[in-house]
């Protein structure tokens, strides 16, 4: 991993392979070894002939902690992104995010529409427009002093998976607990570039992929056969049908 300043904030990334550049942005939690590196999809993209850049989020794996909540937010994590393709000076480039990270891509898609080549929406459908609620008991969840003390069933994966990945909890906390800034239907609407939503048939954080396909003018959807919202990341057949949606685009 390298890093890079990012108006202030120190962030980490991994740049690898030949091609046509692909950004990769995980979900709340994860991180590049996590979201991207155990699941395959760096060998599988590299393999496939595309350069991929892969950003951890501040707050998360390698990047800065911050604790202030005025420091998150997906409109401003869209920022990074855009200011991570300034500094290895790529003009425009295939975008993925997973969860948290499609949320990312699609602020980042909406203020840089010249950047951004293709989108994946990954692991959040419909409900990307419905916005994030019930925060309050994950970021509760993140600051206990023990998973023990957590009753919440949600929460407590969400607190399981944050020590799976060895994350800064107070930081998470900080990040889950930001303002949630809002993309209407008529936002999402504005998006101009290719676009495949990908979501679990059985994901309930995510949504429908369908459902927000329809918002989004010539967008495709795919779902991720029996698969919920931790399980569908790495599947095989996702990955297929995003290497088929990026050899249409290209």
């Amino acid at each position: 991993m390298q890093t890079f300043q990012s108006d202030g904030v120190e962030i980490a990334y991994l740049d690898e392979g030949h091609g046509p550049p692909i950004l990769l942005v995980h979900g709340f939690a994860s991180n590049v070894a996590m979201n991207w590196a155990a699941t395959n999809w760096l060998t599988t993209l590299t393999k496939a002939g595309r350069r991929v850049i892969a950003i951890d989020n501040r707050g998360h794996g390698q990047s800065e902690k911050l604790y202030d909540t005025a420091q998150y937010g997906a409109p401003l994590m869209a920022e990074d992104c855009r200011r991570l393709l300034d500094h290895l000076q790529i003009e425009r480039a295939d975008v993925m995010g997973y969860s948290m990270g499609a949320r990312i891509c699609a602020f980042l898609a909406l203020a840089h529409p010249t950047r951004v080549r293709t989108a994946i929406f990954a692991g959040l459908g419909f409900n990307m427009v419905r916005g994030m609620a019930g925060t309050g008991p994950i970021a509760h969840a993140l600051e206990a002093d023990s998973i023990d003390d957590v009753a919440n069933p949600t929460a407590r994966t969400f607190r399981a998976f944050a020590e799976q990945t060895k994350s800064d909890l107070k930081a998470l906390a900080a990040c889950i607990r930001s303002s949630r800034d809002p993309i209407t239907r008529e936002d999402i609407a504005r998006i101009s570039c290719p676009v495949l939503v990908a979501v679990g048939s059985d994901d309930v954080i995510g949504g429908s992929a369908v459902e927000l396909a329809k918002l989004i003018p010539g967008a495709e959807a795919y779902e991720i056969a029996g698969r919920d919202h931790m399980k569908a990341v790495g599947d095989a057949g996702y990955k297929k049908a995003v290497l088929e949606f990026l050899s249409r685009n290209d």
